[in-house]
This record gives structure tokens, C-alpha cells and sequence, in this order.
């Protein structure tokens, strides 16, 4: 018995020889149109390169500060009885505050109010000619920190240090603005901690008065006998079970005994709390005492540019931006001239293309034998060479018909099984391509192949 051949279909053979096809006409596309695409490619590159010596030159000065323990006095590291500022009470120090709270105070007017005013920042005309009614007068905070993209600061993650960066076509001025911010927001914090200081020891101050005037009223109204007293009154006791007299002495002893057992007890209290305020008095006082350092230590403090040091415009940024906006540009054109051009383009035609029917006339034969018996109509939108005409001729399945608008022509598109368009990149009118591709979808007829000459 013999075995039969088995073909399996590949359906990833016909991906592979489209995805040929088409990277063939994209390639085509592209060379067709070097020139021009280098040209428009080159032209964004220079004025890119352009850029880096017309555009004024920026500075960038930045400066790194740490913050220990935000928003509380100082010695908060150490100082176990701090008072916290948004509760009225007295507790013990527990977790720092986000970061974020300095940040808001660097932007607030308590700080920049000062800088404005220190490096004489004022509103000046728009784009430096159109009239402006603020003219001449200081800027805001909000309106001189603006959206962040000259005047920045930024946190490290998971630090207490803050990064300021400040940008000005002048080194110098940049310079000046970050030594001012350093030095107002310094001053703002050490303003801060006094007052905090200053608001702790006066709340510990009217609870130390308090509690001591509280304990002189329990020690001037104490009354009642000693423990001590109890010890001679074994007697009486004794007595007491044979006399009313001594029985009714006995009760007055026992409640004058707990009446002074209850004034101990409470001015006993009252001493415990004093001696506590006493305490944390002792270390508000010595804050207080400290209050004028700074939390704020300058890790890195600012540096003045050099004049070749600007931060923008870089060459090599902007030979990267060119090559990118280059690409993109040159890429926009080749597609907007595919599809706009009055003449045949690449991307007009369809994706089964023999490319140059003229010397490669061989592949045209083979396009047409593999399909007999089928007819096959070649609709030529341009002068077919009298030579490859004499070949086509000869093989049986294929005739030729010049394209018009004729029923003549209609009824031979009719007659026919397949339709092959003979044309020319860039003479063959691309409105006169698509309206005979149109006829042929309308007499649904398939268009196999795309023949250039």
C-alpha cells in the first residue's frame, strides 16, 4: 500500500512573504524620497543645533538642607516633656510630621516675601514689550514660585533633606536668591521655635501656679488627726465596750483619723503633679534658653556658576531632540506626501507588487502562468514597451487593455476572471489609479498584482 503525500499548510509561510512585500514597498517608499526626507531630517537637526546659541543661556544654583524633627522646639531629640503644637495638653513626643509642612513654609510668604523684597523681584512687561499694570511692584510668593519650573524644591525620599533649585539667565542672581531663601527660611524657623518655646513655658508656668496654689489650699484646709495619733487610744477602745461615753469618744477619734487620712492623701497627690510641672518648667526654661539655633543645617550650601556652567541649552540635548524631532518630522512628510501626492506612490498601491516588470519580465510571466486556465486582464494606465507587450501576447491566459472610461472597457473588465495594474511611480496620475481600482472593486474583480514599469 503505498503512503500518500501529506502537504501541511503553513499559515505563518504567508505572513512571512507579506510582511516581505510590505517592508519592500515601505522600503521603496523611503528611497524614492531620500533626498527630500535627508533634507527636512538635516534642516530640524540644524536649527536644533541652532537653538543651543540663539537661546539665552540658564543657570541652575541648588542648595540641600536638613530639617531635624519638623514643627516642634528644639532639643526635641532629647527633651522628653515637648508639647505638641496642635494638641493643648502635655504628652510625650511621638512621630515626626511629614516633610511636606516645610516644603509649604519654604513656598508661604513668610519666606519669600523676604527674597522678593531682598533681590528686588518685580513684575515687568509681558514678553519684555506688551504693557503691564503690575509693572514695577513685587511679586507674590505664589506668583514668583509660579508652577515650580524656575523656583523648585523637592524632598529626598525617606529623609529630612530638601533640595532648592533656582534658575535665571544670571548666575549670580540665581545665586543670591537660594543664599536668601537659606537665610529667610533659617530666620522664619528660629522665629518659629521661640514662639513655640516661649508658648511652652508659659502654659507650664500657669500649671506649675496652679497646682501649687491647689496644694497651699489642701495644706491650709487639712484637718482631721495623724496615724500616729491611733496609738494611744488602746485604752479607750477598751472602754468603750463598758461606756457609752468612751463608745461615742471612740467614733469621733475614727472620723477625725480618716478626715486626715483623706488630706494626706490628696496633698500627697498634689505634690507628685507640682514636682512633675517643676520638671518640664526646668526644660522649657532651658529651651527657651536656645531658642535662637536653627534647626536647619545647610548640607550643601549654593555655588556660584562659572560662565560655562549654564544648565540649558546643552549641545548634546539638543542634538538628541533634534535627531528625535528630525525622525518624527521626516516621518510626517514621507506619509503626508504617500497620501497627498497627485502622482502614484508606493503606499497607494497593493501589497502583491512586481516592481520592475521591464527587466524582471520573468516574474510577470510567472504571475500569469500560475493562474491558467484563469483569464487575466493586464489594465495598463501607461505605455506598455512594444517588446514586453510581443510576450505578454504570447501567453494564452492574458490580454492587455489600455484604461478608459469606455463600456468597451467596462465589458472587458467584465469578461475577465483576474486584473493586473500596469503603471509607473511618479508619472501614473494617482487619481486616474485609484478611480480604475475602483471600476475593478465594482465589477468585483480581484486585483492580484500591482505591475510597474
Amino acid at each position: 500500500m503505498s503512503q500518500e503525500n501529506v502537504v501541511i499548510y503553513n499559515p505563518m509561510n504567508d505572513l512571512d512573504e507579506d510582511l516581505d512585500i510590505n517592508l519592500m514597498k515601505y522600503w521603496n517608499a523611503i528611497w524614492s524620497r531620500k533626498v527630500l526626507l535627508i533634507k527636512v531630517f538635516c534642516s530640524v537637526l540644524a536649527f536644533f543645533i541652532l537653538l543651543t546659541f540663539v537661546l539665552p543661556k540658564k543657570y541652575t544654583v541648588s542648595a540641600d538642607l536638613y530639617v531635624s524633627k519638623t514643627n516642634n522646639s528644639n532639643m526635641t531629640e532629647f527633651n522628653p516633656y515637648v508639647l505638641d503644637e496642635t494638641a493643648g495638653s502635655l504628652i510625650s513626643m511621638g512621630t515626626d510630621k511629614s516633610i511636606n509642612n516645610e516644603i509649604e513654609l519654604l513656598k508661604s510668604s513668610l519666606v519669600l516675601d523676604k527674597v522678593i523684597k531682598e533681590n528686588k523681584i518685580v513684575y515687568k512687561k509681558k514678553w519684555g514689550w506688551l504693557p503691564n499694570k503690575k509693572e514695577g511692584e513685587f511679586l507674590t510668593a505664589k506668583a514668583f514660585y509660579g508652577k515650580g519650573k524656575t523656583l523648585k524644591f523637592d524632598s529626598v525620599k525617606g529623609t529630612n533633606v530638601i533640595t532648592i533649585e533656582y534658575k535665571s539667565k544670571n548666575p549670580k542672581f540665581a545665586y543670591a536668591v537660594v543664599s536668601s531663601i537659606i537665610d529667610s527660611y533659617e530666620e522664619v524657623h528660629k522665629e518659629i521655635n521661640t514662639e513655640k518655646s516661649k508658648a511652652d513655658k508659659k502654659l507650664l508656668e500657669e500649671e506649675y501656679a496652679s497646682i501649687k496654689k491647689s496644694l497651699n489650699e489642701k495644706l491650709n484646709q487639712a484637718n482631721g488627726l495623724p496615724v500616729q495619733s491611733l496609738g494611744g487610744t488602746g485604752n479607750l477602745s477598751a472602754m468603750s465596750a463598758f461606756s457609752r461615753s468612751a463608745s461615742n469618744a471612740m467614733g469621733v477619734l475614727k472620723g477625725q483619723y480618716r478626715a486626715g487620712e483623706r488630706s494626706q492623701i490628696a496633698i500627697s497627690e498634689e505634690s507628685q503633679k507640682l514636682a512633675g510641672i517643676a520638671s518640664k518648667l526646668e526644660w522649657a526654661k532651658m529651651v527657651e534658653q536656645m531658642s535662637d539655633v536653627s534647626k536647619v543645617l545647610v548640607l550643601h550650601g549654593p555655588i556660584l556658576p562659572r560662565p560655562f556652567e549654564n544648565s540649558s541649552p546643552k549641545m548634546l540635548i539638543n542634538i538628541i531632540l533634534g535627531c528625535v524631532f528630525g525622525y518624527l518630522t521626516a516621518l510626517s512628510t514621507l506619509i503626508y506626501l504617500e497620501v497627498t501626492d497627485k502622482k502614484l506612490t508606493y503606499s497607494m498601491l497593493t501589497n502583491n507588487i512586481i516592481y520592475n516588470a521591464t527587466e524582471d519580465f520573468d516574474s510577470v510571466r510567472a504571475a500569469l502562468v500560475a493562474y491558467i486556465p484563469k483569464k487575466i486582464t493586464l489594465v495598463s494606465l501607461t505605455r506598455i514597451p512594444a517588446d514586453i507587450q510581443k510576450q505578454i501576447e504570447k501567453i494564452n491566459n492574458a490580454k492587455i487593455v489600455y484604461a478608459n472610461f469606455s463600456n468597451d472597457f467596462i465589458n472587458e473588465i467584465a469578461d475577465t476572471d483576474y486584473v493586473m495594474l500596469v503603471s509607473k511611480i511618479q508619472e501614473t496620475s494617482s487619481d486616474f489609479y485609484k478611480k480604475m481600482r475602483n471600476i475593478v472593486q465594482k465589477q468585483k474583480k480581484e486585483v492580484i498584482y500591482d505591475v510597474l514599469l
